[in-house]
């Protein structure tokens, strides 16, 4: 498959970013109810297969309700630093509190915010991690959020990635999750994407990949390296 053919099958994400803000505040009460559920097994074996060590600072993009974050402000330990950033204001005062409630808010920075710039000087973080996040993105914006998580990324830094994918082809569930996707985009705003291919022409290394579900449709886990060259792009 060439590049523009994919392109061409992957749905595009029509809503705004204000929009997508909008609906994550409104949702942000009930949102472990309406997803989380079924997402939350598949981030924490992406968790796993990251293997964040104590001392390390790390990132997290789209941090929702903050489980994700607080298994990752236990991992890096009181040496370490975990930051997280979320278009939902809301959903950081969530996170907060259950950081508060778990004795862990000290180790974490919170911000509210579009990544389509990240706020983080070059070659800050070991790891980056992204849990159904990065396919909430519109196609064109993937490369480049790939590109921003390059520059803050240490050298042979980690970006662990939790993907709806369609590396296993348009079989009849994501056809009728597409679908319903395109005909209410403000409301299932994320499709499956090509995850590790999208990585490696990234320019990332793959060192690890995995294919599960989550209900019949399928999810990438993937782990990989930031290749060892120069960053592009300015500091905070």
């Amino acid at each position: 498959m060439t590049e523009k053919e994919e392109f061409q099958q992957v749905s595009r994400v029509s809503r705004s970013k204000d929009d997508a803000e909008k609906y994550y505040d409104r949702i942000s009460v009930i949102y472990d109810w309406l997803g989380g559920i079924f997402e939350r097994k598949h981030a924490k074996k992406a968790l796993k297969y990251l293997e964040i060590e104590n001392g390390e600072i790390v990132l997290e993009i789209g941090f929702g309700t903050g489980h994700c974050l607080q298994r990752i402000a236990l991992s890096v330990g009181k040496t370490g630093k975990a930051y997280g950033v979320d278009i939902s204001d809301r959903m950081l005062q969530i996170t907060r509190k259950r950081l508060k409630k778990a004795g862990l808010i000290d180790r974490v920075e919170l911000f509210n915010r579009d990544t389509s710039k990240l706020p983080f000087n070059n070659e800050t973080f070991d790891a980056v991690f992204m849990s159904f996040t990065l396919e909430l993105f519109d196609t064109p914006e993937i490369p480049q959020l790939l590109n921003e998580v390059r520059r803050v990324l240490k050298v042979k830094g980690r970006l662990g990635v939790t993907s709806l994918s369609k590396s296993k082809g348009n079989s009849l569930p994501i056809r009728i999750y597409e679908w319903i996707h395109r005909e209410w985009p403000k409301y299932v705003d994320c499709r499956p994407i090509y995850l590790e291919q999208t990585l490696r022409k990234a320019d990332y290394t793959i060192q690890q990949s995995e294919t599960d579900k989550v209900l019949l449709l399928p999810v990438e886990i993937v782990v990989a390296i930031k290749n060892n060259k120069n960053s592009s792009g300015g500091s905070r």
